[in-house]
């Protein structure tokens, strides 16, 4: 095997129960380590066990056996919902973090194997860490303190040092670094149980029984393209005959502008536009628009000055970009002066150029978007918000305030108005005192805000019913009525209730709206 790559595998033997347990510590609901507990997920014939804590593993609770079995083995089994969603999520976070010793990183979510693991590049970065033990024990060591059990191993190629991290013997002491792989299992080539298991019938135990074993025999058993059902592929990736680079996700397009100054100035005004006009090209180039931006002056003084900004919409126009920053400058503290200046996009989203209509007008709703930046800009993020539809049919839920422009497009109304509504609805409904109570009608008189009406006409009743799924058990009905005083004011008005209806007293009267 080629010495020129150094490639380190990350083993988490128990990764989806410690960080189960993490979670279980945050929130103050730690269970006994000495009661068997078990995660468990659903599969095509039932729940089965997707982890278990070292407890459930001494009374012989087996990840991926089901579940009504184990409670029969132990029927003290305490039972969670897996998140192997959380999990993917948290190893793909765990495999940034540990670019701290070397760029180049992967998730290794599985392989045929308990747990989950990392691989690393680490070619060249050894010496920065006191050399390959060193390194190891330290990668440990902080995985550690975050609260995951960790094996390491080294070796040149993936397939090695994924099998020695996992198999080698030894475990718990010395992290293994360039050991002979031959003396391993098969299971070490990271193939599937049922191949695993074929070859142990054939006899072949070891890698070094299956590597001694000619190549065209291997070549006419197994055919399959799929790296994990054929060992003649994942023994050429362990011995380094087929590449298998670390090939890390890419981090997200860097959006920034800098401007660098012959002397300290103290006002970034005069040259924000120039900023704007680099940024934007660069956003137009990547097809990208900004959401929220960030300005920071770099002061002699060596502090740093930041102010930020956002968009309801994603854009790339100089212009609208400058303004929004406009009222803003005010806030910087310039110190003795600053002689940098940097403008950046943290947030963006594809952005592609679109032609409104056939003349090539402008898009009627980036006026819309540059209203809503600016009075955000002027008046807070929260203060300019919008009234979104909601799926019930109560009036006080049928709306909630949302983002004063959507992100995507603008769905249809869920629960659309069978009826008039008023222009005006108050936040809570407001209870009226009835002066002459009618049996199947509203009120001939009322009293709402110390003010009398007299009901001259009216139209209703529509009857709201409880939503069962949400409201609390003997919650009442709901009349409206449609009302006009002597004096052509029109109210809507409901009766809580119906007499003898076996959920309170008498039906009570408010007031829930106002039309115009």
């Amino acid at each position: 095997m080629s010495g020129a790559r150094r490639i380190v595998s990350i083993w988490l033997p128990h990764f989806p129960m410690e960080r189960w347990q993490r979670r279980q510590d945050r929130t103050g609901g730690t269970a006994p380590a000495d009661l068997p507990q078990a995660l468990v997920a659903e599969a095509a014939h039932g729940p089965v066990i997707h982890a278990v804590n070292g407890a459930a593993h001494l009374a012989g609770v087996t990840p991926g056996a089901r579940l009504a079995d184990m409670r029969a083995l132990c029927p003290d089994l305490r039972t969670s919902p897996a998140d192997p969603a959380g999990d993917r999520a948290t190893l793909e976070r765990l495999a940034l973090w540990a670019r701290r010793w070397c760029p180049w990183t992967v998730a290794d979510p599985d392989g045929g194997v308990e747990g989950a693991g990392l691989i690393l590049d680490t070619t060249g970065s050894d010496h920065l860490w006191g050399g390959e033990a060193a390194m190891l024990a330290t990668i440990e060591a902080e995985l550690g303190h975050l609260g995951f059990s960790a094996r390491a191993a080294l070796a040149p190629t993936w397939g090695a040092a994924w099998a020695l991290a996992r198999f080698a013997p030894g475990q718990g002491t010395a992290p293994a670094i360039d050991a002979d792989p031959a003396p391993l299992p098969v299971a070490a080539l990271r193939l599937e149980g049922r191949t695993v298991l074929l070859l142990n019938r054939l006899g072949l135990q070891r890698i070094g029984d299956l590597a001694a074993l000619p190549r065209l025999s291997l070549a006419r058993r197994f055919t399959r393209p799929e790296p994990s059902l054929n060992p003649l592929i994942r023994l050429d990736q362990m011995t380094g005959h087929r590449p298998e680079p670390v090939s890390p996700p890419g981090a997200p397009p860097v959006f920034r502008a800098d401007l660098r100054l012959a002397e300290p100035v103290f006002d970034p005004g005069p040259h924000l536009p120039r900023l704007c006009e680099a940024l934007c090209d660069r956003l137009s180039a990547a097809r990208h628009g900004a959401r929220r931006l960030r300005l920071s002056v770099y002061r002699t003084d060596g502090e740093v000055g930041r102010i930020e900004a956002a968009c309801a919409l994603p854009s790339r126009d100089p212009a609208h970009l400058a303004f929004l920053f406009r009222d803003r400058l005010e806030r910087i503290d310039p110190g003795y002066g600053f002689d940098l200046i940097a403008l950046e996009a943290p947030v963006t989203e594809p952005l592609a150029p679109r032609q409104a209509d056939l003349a090539g007008g402008a898009d009627p709703g980036l006026d819309l978007s540059h209203l809503v930046d600016r009075l955000t800009a002027r008046f807070g993020r929260d203060a300019v918000t919008r009234l979104a539809p909601v799926a019930s049919h109560v009036p006080e839920r049928a709306e909630a305030r949302a983002a004063p422009l959507p992100a995507g497009p603008v769905a249809a109304d869920p629960a659309p108005e069978r009826a008039e509504r008023p222009q005006r609805l108050l936040e809570r409904p407001e209870e009226i005192r009835v002066l002459y109570a009618v049996p199947e009608g509203p009120p001939a008189q009322f009293q709402w805000r110390r003010r009398s009406y007299r009901v001259a006409r009216f139209q209703g009743p529509e009857r709201v019913a409880p939503e069962w799924w949400q409201d609390r058990p003997g919650t009442r009905l709901r009349d409206y009525f449609k009302v006009e005083d002597s004096e052509g004011h029109r109210f809507w008005l409901y009766r809580d209730g119906l007499h003898d209806d076996g959920r309170g007293g008498p039906p009570r009267w408010f007031l829930h709206g106002i039309f115009a």
